[in-house]
């Protein structure tokens, strides 16, 4: 599988850009309130 990567390094940055890109998008589209609450301090039970 990595000679086919190997022989196309186009197609593996058209592949790599496009996972960046789904990344990004799914960042900006969770709601807030995934996100941890930044004003409670981590406590060790």
């Amino acid at each position: 599988m990595a000679n086919f990567f190997i022989d196309r390094p186009i197609f593996a940055w058209v592949l790599a850009i496009l996972l960046c890109l789904t990344g990004a998008l799914a960042i900006f589209s969770l709601p807030v309130e995934q996100y941890p609450d930044p004003r409670t301090t981590p406590t060790c039970a």
